[in-house]
């Protein structure tokens, strides 16, 4: 049986959905709020003070109980009256008799003096207060626990939506804005002539045109189909919209936004049942946005202008999207994100697209300007015949899990998104880089060939499948896999992996709209552990920032976002959500040999958090009555030259280490690994880095603990001969590379390993280096 509370609590949260339904401008929503928090509340006065732009001056802007007169002519100081207290201590200000408290300022105005009872809670929006919402009663009243509970809940909702119906209503009314409408418009009137023209143009059938482009090749294999491509908003996309009649655009449109809404509201209640409601709050914006009377009128008015309602909802997403951007407050700036989502939506509807899962009805190539870890994660990767993107290289993480899917990939294709429609057929080769559109027959006989001769490669390895890695002198290395979805299972068990190194926890938050409950983590956890029965399986925790978001959680706007709040510095911060996963992770370990691995560490004060975190977590659990384990095993990433220098310290306080090359390389040597610019300075075999593996390595050793490489410096078969020899004897990398990197280990000594380290580590230069690899390459069986 539901707690009261919490059905009330749920039912506001309804009621606050409905608020945004029926209001159209600030001054409205702020109505609406005073009126429902006094009917919730039994309160006979409920009002809203709002912080002006100085950040000093609370006004009262709406009021249900005082006098209407007083709304905009009453104005404090923060550090006046009992409602400025709660802005300057940010903290509940209650007390059953006002007049008597040292702070009372009395307000002929607003005719308060009726009124004895006192609570105020301060408004926030991204951690910064924006008002104060009051309720008094004329009777002296103490608020029980869940009664201010119940206002809590509702400050954190009412918080985002203030500040989207102040943030619309002052984009509304910019000279900018009237300007660059305009200024739209004359283009549109002008330009109908020319869609029509296009329209025309596009049923005339064109002849294919043969082009071959070249990017960075991150995932081999051959890729040959149609084109998918990825981008809704892309212009290629939306040229293609049919547009019927100004009647059946609007219809279209308003039939699209009525179903956005419901998705929304769907939505909504769908997180705050199965979360809470604080994480449905970011619907409340979308609703905001939705409903917004100058946002649908501008779109029906191109509509009305002849444009059709794709390509109007998309330059009038696309405008908005400017005008956030252009936003000094960086919390402001990424709201662009969540009006791009919601065109995206819209456009969805328009066009009969599911909004919530990417789907393709057959298998194709896919073609994108950029590709992110989600949106793999939200698409079959059975239909998946390949991968060309304009943006990306080697090093990024959509091509780090193209790699562990089997895909073939090439990124880095400059020019890929206006040379490809969706007509054209496209050949990738993962291997070379070559990306070929429209391939003559003489190109499609060659790659016939050499995708028969691939074929043949792979069924010659997948003999390597159920053998050891076992140098040709005896010395065993294990081979696990780099995971980051329930299919990478059965691709993990495919290719002989013993066990995982590295589960990427982040890739199903990615494919959510909302962070997973701890029982929901704890249902994905089982299935990967029961996958790997008597195996090892190192469970990475979130792992979010740098090149890696979530829609749904917003960030800071940061100059150099890998060097921020990133990994386990959001997760200390947060730990609301690191709690919840620690959970779950906790919950499923009786399914299969779980250990624990923390990402991005650089102190022994991080360490200590961490334990006391999962001890309490621990602890709460078996209060609970859980059974769960007593320990798991504890292990850490090796990621930054913090961790390096203070090694011998780290490795007493944990079960074992994890060298995760691809951000140690890019952190030592200061080279963006996604930044074109300075590839050449991004070195995996910079003495720098060859040494920094190899300091761990000893510490490891000596300490009687274990030290893996986890990265794609392991997927190569020479540098994991070369990390054999200094010491390392387990590696995690995709489970494509596992077979390759099998045969190299079972065809070498580990002495002939021993011998390309001491060499290796002799180097000084990147000339020497390339000398010493050239040779080795030529000694040692590849």
């Amino acid at each position: 049986m539901k707690d009261p509370q919490q059905s009330l609590g749920l039912r506001t949260l309804e009621d606050i959905s409905t608020i945004i339904l029926h209001s159209h401008d600030l001054q409205d929503t702020l109505d609406n709020i005073v009126t429902l928090v006094a009917k919730r509340m039994m309160s006979d006065v409920c009002s809203i003070y709002l912080l002006e732009k100085d950040g000093e001056t609370l006004t009262l802007k709406a009021t249900k109980g005082l006098s209407k007169a007083s709304v905009n002519r009453v104005s404090m100081k923060v550090h006046e009256g009992l409602t400025g207290l709660a802005v300057e201590t940010r903290a509940m200000v209650m007390t059953d008799n006002a007049p008597d408290h040292p702070r009372y300022k009395y307000f002929k105005e607003a005719k308060e003096e009726r009124f004895i009872s006192f609570l105020g809670l301060p408004l926030f929006e991204h951690k910064a207060p924006i008002g104060v919402i009051v309720v008094q009663n004329r009777e002296t009243r103490a608020f029980s626990d869940d009664e201010i509970s119940i206002l809590r809940t509702i400050t954190f909702q009412i918080g985002s939506i203030i500040h989207t119906a102040r943030l619309l209503d002052s984009i509304q009314y910019k000279e900018r804005e009237r300007a660059w409408f305009e200024k739209e418009l004359a283009k549109a009137k002008n330009g109908l002539g020319d869609e029509a023209k296009s329209s025309g143009s596009r049923r005339t059938k064109r002849a294919p045109v043969s082009r071959t482009l070249g990017g960075t090749a991150v995932s081999a294999g051959f890729g040959c189909g149609s084109i998918y491509i990825l981008d809704r908003f892309n212009d290629k996309v939306i040229k293609l919209s049919k547009v019927g009649t100004v009647a059946e655009e609007q219809s279209k449109f308003y039939h699209a936004l009525e179903k956005a809404k419901i998705q929304t509201l769907y939505m909504e209640k769908q997180v705050s049942e199965t979360l809470s409601a604080d994480d449905a709050a970011i619907f409340h914006t979308h609703l905001m946005i939705l409903e917004d009377r100058s946002f649908s009128s501008k779109i029906t008015d191109f509509i009305d202008q002849g444009m059709g309602a794709t390509r109007a909802v998309h330059d009038i997403v696309q405008h908005y999207i400017q005008a956030f951007s252009a936003m000094e407050d960086p919390y402001l700036r990424e709201r662009s994100a969540d009006m791009e989502d919601i065109g995206r939506r819209i456009i969805d509807a328009i066009e009969g697209n599911d909004p919530c899962e990417m789907k393709m009805e057959e298998k194709r190539v896919l073609v994108a300007d950029e590709i992110f870890p989600s949106n793999l994660a939200m698409l079959d990767p059975s239909k998946i015949l390949g991968i060309v993107t304009e943006k990306g290289n080697v090093y990024s993480h959509a091509a780090i899990m193209a790699k562990s899917l089997g895909i073939p990939a090439v990124l880095g294709v400059r020019g890929i998104m206006a040379a490809a429609n969706v007509r054209d057929e496209i050949i990738v080769d993962g291997t070379s880089g070559n990306v070929y559109i429209n391939p003559n027959a003489s190109i499609k006989k060659e790659y016939v060939r050499l995708e028969q001769e691939y074929t043949c490669r792979m069924k010659e390895l997948e003999g390597l499948r159920d053998l050891p890695a076992v140098t040709t002198d005896g010395v065993a290395i294990t081979l696990s896999a780099n995971i980051g979805l329930i299919s990478d299972v059965r691709v993990a068990n495919l290719h002989g992996a013993e066990g995982v190194g590295l589960y990427r926890t982040e890739f199903p938050y990615m494919a959510r709209c909302s962070f997973p409950s701890r029982d929901e983590q704890a249902a994905i956890y089982r299935k990967i552990l029961e996958g790997f029965p008597g195996q090892a399986v190192n469970i990475r925790t979130l792992d979010i920032g740098g090149d890696k978001g979530l829609s749904y959680f917003p960030y800071p706007q940061e100059d150099n976002p890998f060097l921020g709040w990133r990994s386990i510095r959001v997760s200390l911060e947060r730990q609301d959500i690191f709690k919840e996963q620690l959970a779950g992770i906790l919950l499923a370990a009786h399914a299969g040999n779980p250990t624990i691995m923390f990402p991005l560490i650089s102190s022994l004060d991080e360490i200590s958090r961490i334990r006391e975190i999962l001890t309490s977590v621990r602890n709460e659990l078996l209060r609970e009555g859980f059974d769960v384990p007593g320990y798991i095993p504890f292990g850490i990433m090796i990621e930054v030259p913090a961790a390096v220098q203070i090694i011998d310290y780290l490795i007493k306080e944990v079960d074992y280490v994890s060298i995760g090359t691809n951000d140690l390389i890019q952190y030592t040597l200061a080279a963006d690994r996604n930044n074109a610019s300075v590839r050449q300075y991004y070195d995996p075999y910079h003495p720098a880095i060859l040494h920094s593996i190899k300091r761990v390595a000893d510490a490891a050793n000596k300490a009687g603990k274990k030290a893996s490489v986890c990265g794609e410096m392991a997927a190569d078969p020479l540098c994991a001969l070369l990390l054999t020899g200094m010491g390392i004897r387990e590696f995690s990398l995709s489970a494509p590379s596992i077979p390759v990197v099998k045969q190299a280990i079972r065809s070498n000594s580990f002495e002939a390993c021993r011998r390309l380290a001491r060499e290796a580590l002799a180097c000084r230069n990147s000339a020497d280096m390339a000398r010493c690899l050239a040779t080795a390459r030529k000694k040692l069986i590849l």
